[in-house]
């Protein structure tokens, strides 16, 4: 080496000195004793992690080379052990990196029985997940899995049956599923045997914080060696360590990668509130294959119907600064982030989350922090102990983070009770441009009335409340210190001490420029207590917009799709507003004695809808007619210049939703866009979808003549693909519907409107003419 080379290496190792930069470097092909360069990597995440937690006071990055690295056991970051100035952790060059909660094994097939193969494969504890190429295999079940069942993939109502039971002969370590008995959620349990009588033991049931018997219909089994009977289904023999297989069909299994899921957390960054762990970021990486975490969710998050897992794929817990970005989380068991505790100023941007067995996002703080905290739904502080101080008695949650620009899609894949994102015990959490769809339940849920300040904006949300029922695409509750079950009681509490209901969320909450659509409940629904809402500039495209008791929610200028406004036992004195918002339907009011502060000047599209509302002595300077959209085929709901709508005070507003990343853009869906109820009752729209099948209106002698009808009343069905509920409701092609819960069909308009107001019940009585015979059914409206 010549002097002046050696003179230039001894220089810019001066300057990486001085600006304490170090980067480190993670290859499969390297080796754990080599210096972690470029040329000479780690092989493991371990070690780097733990090298680079050597650097004290120093900036630290981690690349990794392409490669999928499966973890030994969970990746701890604390504040014991970080003395860095920043960390940033990321794949080297973009290129694709998986972090693995799963261990690879070798299977040796050999035929059992019934098309089933075996392996010896020696583990130390009984899999949750076995994934072939990947994917996820499920466990021996009862019923077994069908893809187009709209509740965990296929229930039956004798899965614990008597029967059932008896079949089984050691079904120790399976596992019950069930829907909460009203469909608020769910329950799991573990089997531990069977009694000397042949009954079924268990326990659990705790992942719901509402108790309920578990749904009689909604429920199945898995993990019990007898059920093993379906292409796709496993099962593991903990005692004689044989792995048992039904192999999928047309799916060689020669030259297939096997893996078993063991460990339900990859990473955890842990400090707490006088010390935090900040100034990371983690780029670029995809997190997949975590166990499931159901058993573990038992934690009750005050008085909302949630318990918790605080756990996920990553967990961040007395943090600042941390900035999760470019990340994908798919495939995992439970949960794929969860904020615990203190957290502030972490970001959680860009990210792809799909096929996630719990929620994707969750902020929950600490019920030490909350003043008068009660932890079931039925429960009321007394006076006499009730905190009477505004506000948390600590720092201990999360607050000033951000959720912005994530597509979160297919969540909820074992666990119901579950959301795209949940909040709860927080403060000023901003949910912003996120593509949320396709969950059981709610797309966004705030648990609680602690402490406000959250905005949630430009979000897209939609196919939501598919497996659950009760609910909304953004759902919340209030439940506040203060707050009872016993109505008359809050109002006795509230005219003694005025301003009791700011106690706990002490800064406004805002929904603004957001598209909803929910499947089995409301678009909005600010349930039990939601209080201190500001609602403007949201589009709710099915479900309409629903206020439980509570007080201070000023709602305007939001345009409401093919449904309504609906007031559910307001509170004396509410001071709530309803005003300048587009409303399709009359108002559904139930048990309203009080109407708040102000509801008026809203724009009806029918006039039926105006004149209910005027007969409750509301909306006196409201009106109805043609709102002039600019073309609500395509979903622009933007109102042309001059409208009658406009001149009341109506604004368009911004309607751009979802995310903006061009990547996630590019994988994203949008809500489907059905009809007006006024085009299809104007003639504009000849046939409409209902309960996936398609209805028109009589319009032809001939079609007349055929029915066996004596006028042009009635919805016929026209098209019926398989597996819709319209099959599974024994309706045929060419049934014509003429009543449906004793309200007259006279055309498809009549068909929705009436659903609209009646889908809650989950079905009803329905008669129709078949082959020229009225005959009377029963449809449903889920599965």
């Amino acid at each position: 080496m010549t002097k002046r080379k050696f003179l230039v290496i001894i220089f810019v190792q001066l300057i990486f000195h001085c600006n304490g930069q170090i980067k480190l470097y993670v290859a499969l092909t390297g080796s754990d004793k080599n210096a972690g360069t470029l040329s000479m990597p780690f092989k493991s995440p371990e070690m780097a992690i733990a090298k680079a937690l050597m650097q004290t006071g120093k900036d630290v990055i981690i690349q990794f080379r392409e490669g999928l690295y499966n973890l030994n056991k969970t990746i701890e970051i604390t504040s014991e052990n970080y003395h860095l100035n920043s960390l940033v952790i990321r794949s080297y060059k973009n290129e694709k990196v998986t972090i693995s909660g799963a261990e690879k094994i070798s299977p040796k097939w050999q035929p059992y029985k019934n098309s089933i193969l075996k392996s010896h494969i020696a583990l130390t504890e009984k899999p949750d997940r076995l994934l072939m190429n990947g994917v996820n295999l499920p466990m021996a079940r009862y019923p077994n899995y069908d893809s187009t069942a709209r509740v965990f993939n296929g229930t039956a109502a004798n899965a614990i049956s008597d029967e059932k039971v008896a079949n089984w002969r050691n079904p120790n370590g399976g596992y019950i599923h069930a829907l909460h008995n009203g469909e608020w959620g769910d329950f799991h349990y573990l089997i531990t045997g069977k009694t000397n009588e042949g009954k079924l033991s268990y326990e659990g049931g705790w992942q719901n914080n509402r108790p309920a018997p578990m749904h009689p219909q909604y429920r199945f089994v898995e993990n019990i060696f007898e059920e093993l009977d379906a292409p796709g289904e496993w099962w593991y023999d903990i005692k004689a360590q044989i792995l048992y297989l039904y192999p999928p069909k047309n799916q060689p299994i020669e030259h297939a990668q096997f893996e078993v899921s063991h460990l339900t957390d990859l990473l955890h960054i842990i400090g707490d509130a006088h010390q935090t762990v900040k100034n990371i970021e983690i780029q670029h990486i995809t997190f997949t294959a975590t166990s499931r975490s159901f058993m573990q969710t038992k934690e009750p998050l005050l008085r909302s119907d949630w318990t918790i897992y605080r756990g996920g794929a990553i967990l961040l817990k007395g943090t600042a600064d941390i900035r999760i970005s470019n990340c994908t989380f798919c495939s995992l068991g439970g949960n794929a982030l969860l904020l615990s505790d203190y957290n502030k100023n972490d970001t959680i941007q860009g990210n792809n989350i799909y096929d996630i067995g719990a929620s994707a996002v969750v902020f929950v703080g600490n019920p030490m922090a909350v003043r008068s905290p009660a932890f079931q739904y039925d429960l009321s502080i007394t006076w006499s102990k009730m905190d009477y101080a505004p506000g948390p008695k600590s720092t201990d949650y999360p607050q000033y983070c951000l959720v912005q620009d994530n597509l979160i899609q297919h969540i909820g894949t074992i666990e119901k009770q579950v959301a795209g994102v949940a909040i709860d015990m927080s403060a000023h959490i901003t949910v912003s441009h996120n593509t949320i769809y396709n969950t059981p339940r709610a797309g966004i849920n705030i648990g609680d009335g602690c402490w406000g300040g959250h905005v949630i904006e430009y979000n897209d949300v939609f196919n939501t409340v598919l497996e659950t029922g009760d609910h909304g695409a953004f759902n919340s509750w209030g439940r506040d210190r203060f707050w009872s079950p016993d109505r008359s009681l809050i109002d006795s509490i509230f005219a003694a001490r005025p301003g009791i209901e700011l106690l706990d969320v002490i800064d406004p909450i805002t929904l603004r420029n957001n598209r909803f659509q929910c499947d089995h409940g409301w678009d909005i629904d600010l349930d039990d207590g939601s209080s201190n809402y500001l609602i403007y500039n949201n589009i709710c495209l099915n479900g309409g917009l629903k206020l439980r008791e509570g007080y201070h929610r000023t709602i305007t200028n939001n345009i409401i799709i093919n449904n309504t406004f609906h007031p559910h036992v307001w509170l004396k004195n509410s001071g709530d507003i309803f005003k300048n918002n587009i409303v399709s339907t009359p108002y559904a009011p139930i048990l309203m004695n009080s109407w708040g502060k102000e509801i008026d000047a809203n724009f009806f599209l029918t006039n039926e809808g105006l004149q209910k509302a005027q007969q409750l002595n509301l909306d006196k300077n409201s009106r109805s007619g043609n709102v002039q959209f600019v073309n609500e085929q395509q979903g622009n709901y933007t109102i042309k210049p001059g409208a009658a709508v406009l001149e009341m005070g109506f604004k368009n507003f911004d309607s751009h939703v979802g995310v903006t990343l061009p990547a996630l853009k590019k994988k994203a869906a949008s809500p489907p866009v059905k009809p007006l109820f006024t085009d299809v009752s104007s003639g504009k729209v000849h046939t409409v979808e209902w309960l996936g099948a398609q209805f028109k209106n009589i319009e032809t002698l001939g079609e007349r003549s055929a029915a066996g009808l004596h006028d042009n009343n009635g919805a016929m069905l026209v098209e019926l693909p398989v597996h819709t509920l319209a099959t599974k409701s024994d309706l045929q092609k060419g049934d014509v519907i003429v009543m449906i819960d004793d309200k007259m069909i006279n055309n498809i308009s009549d068909l929705l409107q009436t659903y609209q107001t009646i889908k809650w019940m989950g079905n009803a009585p329905c008669t129709i003419i078949r082959n020229q015979v009225e005959k009377k059914i029963t449809v449903s409206f889920k599965e």
